[in-house]
Parts: structure tokens; sequence; C-alpha cells
């Protein structure tokens, strides 16, 4: 019998493991893409012999035929690229430069992959030994995603991702979301279908777990199109090897671009939005930007762009789109330069369906407390929005680091759906749908705390009079010991002269 794919086992992190060995004296930055470059290779070979060994049985003789390998989107892989030439050179002081030779003949095969793949496994800090042992690894194990197989190297791409967001600390940002994040802004949006947009991609975890989201519930990620942008070259980089790793086709632009300075899809109109753009960025453009038309609802300050963000989203949703973005929480309530402004006129124009209050440490790269905004341009309950505080859920699976589990994930979402439907059973200390109204009296602050309450004592019980005759004892025992105390005080100062 075929031995299982090692998924189940944890071969994610031990690919990390056996990878780690690469470090040496290399930064996290620039080890990262030569992992994540390995991975893509492997990957894209499994994909490219699955299909060319179909050929070669078929016996029509189109194994080298592009065509065949384009009409199913798998990267066709030349014969000097391919992973039996790299396995056979794993243990020479060759092994870099034939890896380097693999990805510079991949990209000249596949335009879409031009300029993207790393070439840097020749440099000479690079353990050529440690290189050979991973490329073993990578060789003894089938990585396609076929038949009922499960996508372990889209897995594995994921969970190294992870591993240099926690190594890279703050830097981190630029290029991942904690999975738990991503996965509770695609459950509360559910993106079926239509166009699914994110002006700062990253590494396309938003796009991953959207396409996770499809496939876990019945549905064809051919009904989404997918829309994206990254200022950051190499971060954009990472998201067209991750997106081509799931096999997700993607438009993020030619090439990386700012955002706010260069809108790669300015006629965009997306059905869902889902970002999580920098935390209160500070220099980002609004001097060359005062009279921009995505500013509907005031001009952003040019020390933070968290308004820019939203409005810029805003913009970019269809008439009936919703989007869920993750800010710092400063957001909720700030009122200087002017967003005070911006988000009364943003709720006065019954756009906020919702806010998420997140607990802390759900990032490697900050730990400051964030929230969820969410937002529909076509409100099921007009003139209500549903405010959550979630701060005290989710559990440390670090000294650092806390994770949303999938039941913390469901209760969010589920407290969501019950809210459209007109059927939230609201809960002290967590939920509470409110009228716009009542965020009015409150001066347009979006904080949950204000809503929700504060949750109802656990009864332990204990009947009140039974526990109030203890609670009097113990006090009159307490009241008789600092009596004698106070009486022993006295006494001692007595002693040495010092009476009152």
């Amino acid at each position: 019998m075929a031995k299982k794919n090692t998924a189940e086992i944890g071969f994610e992190a031990q690919i990390w493991s056996a990878a780690d060995v690469l470090r040496g004296n290399m930064d996290a930055g620039e080890y990262k893409h030569v992992i994540l470059g390995l991975i893509f290779l492997k990957y894209i070979s499994d994909k490219f012999e699955d299909k060319y060994n179909e050929l070669v049985k078929e016996g029509e003789g189109f194994e080298e035929d592009r065509d065949e390998y384009a009409a199913e989107t798998i990267f066709y892989v030349p014969i000097e690229a391919r992973w039996d030439k790299i396995a056979k050179n794993a243990h020479t002081e060759e092994v870099g430069t034939v890896i380097d030779d693999a990805m510079r003949a991949i990209e000249k095969e596949n335009k879409t992959l031009k300029g993207i793949l790393p070439k840097t496994f020749a440099r000479p800090e690079l353990n050529k030994q440690a290189l050979g042992e991973v490329v073993d690894l990578f060789t003894n194990i089938q990585m396609a995603d076929h038949g009922d197989k499960k996508d372990i190297l889209g897995r594995t791409y994921e969970y190294c991702l992870s591993k240099f967001a926690e190594r890279e600390g703050k830097r981190a940002g630029e290029f991942y979301t904690p999975a738990s994040v991503v996965k509770t802004l695609v459950a509360i949006l559910k993106p079926f279908d239509g166009r699914v947009y994110d002006p700062c991609c990253g590494s396309g975890g938003m796009f991953v777990q959207s396409k996770n989201f499809i496939e876990n519930h019945s549905g064809n990620i051919q009904n989404i199109s997918i829309f994206g942008q990254d200022s950051n070259p190499t971060t954009w980089k990472m998201a067209r090897m991750n997106l081509a790793i799931r096999g997700i086709e993607a438009d993020l632009g030619e090439h990386q671009a700012d955002t706010f300075l260069n809108d790669l899809h300015k006629t965009l109109k997306a059905n869902y939005i889902l970002a999580n753009p920098p935390f209160n960025l500070k220099k980002w453009g609004q001097e060359k930007l005062q009279d921009d038309v995505r500013w509907k609802y005031g001009v952003p300050p040019k020390g933070n762009a968290n308004y820019a963000w939203i409005q810029h989203m805003i913009h970019h949703l269809a008439p009936n789109g919703k989007l869920g973005i993750v800010l710092a929480n400063g957001s909720l309530s700030s009122t200087t330069s002017g967003e005070g402004k911006i988000r009364e006129n943003i709720i006065k124009d019954d756009l906020i369906e919702g806010i998420v209050a997140l607990p802390t440490q759900l990032f490697y790269t900050t730990g400051i407390p964030v929230c969820l905004w969410i937002i529909n341009k076509n409100k099921k309950q007009k003139g209500k929005t549903l405010f959550i505080d979630a701060r005290e859920i989710g559990t440390l699976v670090s000294r650092k680091l806390r994770e949303l589990s999938d039941e913390d994930i469901a209760k969010i979402a589920d407290t969501f759906t019950a809210f459209e439907n007109n059927e939230l059973e609201e809960e002290k200390g967590f939920s509470a749908a409110v009228e716009t109204k009542e965020i009015a009296k409150h001066d347009y602050i979006l904080t949950p705390g204000r809503y929700v309450g504060f949750k109802d004592p656990e009864d332990d019980g204990i009947p009140f009079e039974e526990k109030m005759n203890k609670l009097t004892k113990e006090l009159d025992g307490l009241f008789k010991e600092s009596n004698k105390l106070e009486n022993d005080i006295r006494k001692s100062l007595g002693e040495i002269g010092f009476e009152f």
C-alpha cells in the first residue's frame, strides 16, 4: 500500500527544520526567497511531471507540446530545468548554479514568470551541502496536488511564510497577515463569486483563503476574478509565486506600484475587498492627491493613511459590494486632522455593517490592538451597525502569539449572519446591534466596548443571603485583626518613646 502524504505527520515543520540548516549567516529576508523559491520550483516540476507522464501514456507524442500544458494552466518546464537534473546534481558544488539556470529557463519559457523567480542559489555563502540535503528531502516525496491528496506544497509555502514572519518580526508586516485573521474576514464576507480585490496584497494570503473558503463550501473557484496590487517589488513577486502554487489566476498588474499614487485598477468595482494595509502609515503622498476623486468623505490627513485606505476601498466597491479591512484601533475613535468628521460622514452614509475588536498578540509585527471594519454598500439592516468585542477570545500558542480557533472564527461569522438576517440575540460583553442615532450620541466613536456593555457575572449557585453571611463574617474577622495590629503598633511605638 502506498504511503500517505506526510502532510498528516507535520511535513511542513519537517521541511522548515531541514531547510533552516541552509540559513547560516544569511539575513532572514534573503533566506526567505531561497526557501520559497525552491518550494515553488519543486511544485511546478511535480505538476509538469504528472501531466508529462499522462501524455506519454496516451502515446500520441504530445508530451513536449507546450499547448497541452497551457490548456490546463500548468507551467511548461524545459528539459534543463526538470527536477531529475537538479536531483542528480544535489551533491555537487554546482547544485546552486544548476538551480539558478533552471529558474532562468523556466522564466524564459513562461513569460508570466519573467523576473519573478529567485536566482541566488549559487551565492558563495549558501551552504551547498545543506542545499543538497534539502533537495534530497524534496526529491523523496511527491508533492503535486492531484486526486484527493492535499495541497501539501501550498500548505508548506504558507507555513514557511508564517515562520519567516516570526523570524523577521516587524518587517514581516509587508508580506504576511496571520491566517486566523484572514480566515475571519473571509468567513464574514463569504466571497463566493464576482471580483475579489486587495489593494495591498502582500504575499496573497487573502486570495489563498478566499480560494480555500470556496472549495470548503463546494463552490467553484472559476466564479471569482482576483485583482491585487502591492508597492513592494519583492513582496509582489512572492504573491505571484504563492498564487501560482495554488493554481490561482490573478491580475496583480504588470509590476509593483503604489496604490495611492498609481492605482493599477482605476476602473475596478469589486464585489469583495479584503485587506490588511500598513497600520497608521505616515508618508503616503497626501500632498499630491488633494483633489482625488476617492476622498468622497473628506481629505485624509497626511500623517496617517487609515482613512485613505478606507476611502480608496469604498471607491472601488460595486453597488452591492462588501469589504473587510484590518486597522489599528485608533481608527475607531481618532478625531485629529479631520478623521472624526470623515468617520461621521461614512457612518451617516450607512456604510458600516460591523466593527470587531480583536484580541492582542495576533500579529508578529505589532503589539497594538487592532480591529476589523466591515463595510457594505447595501446593508440588509439599514440604520444599524453590529459591534463585536472579541478581545477575550483566542488562544496563546506561544508567549508572544495568539491565534483564533475555528470555533472563535465561526462565532464571529455566525454573529454577523444572525445580524444580517435580523435574528441576532445580543450577548452582553460580546455583541450588540446599535442604531445610528445611538452612535451619534457617542460622537460617532466606533469602539465596541461602548456599546456591548459588560458580561454578566457567572452565577456560582450560592444563595445571596448565604454569600453575604459568609462575607460579613470574614469582614468581621478582618476588622478584629486590624484592631489587634493597631494596638500592637501603638504599644511598640510607646516603648521607644513615641506615643500618640
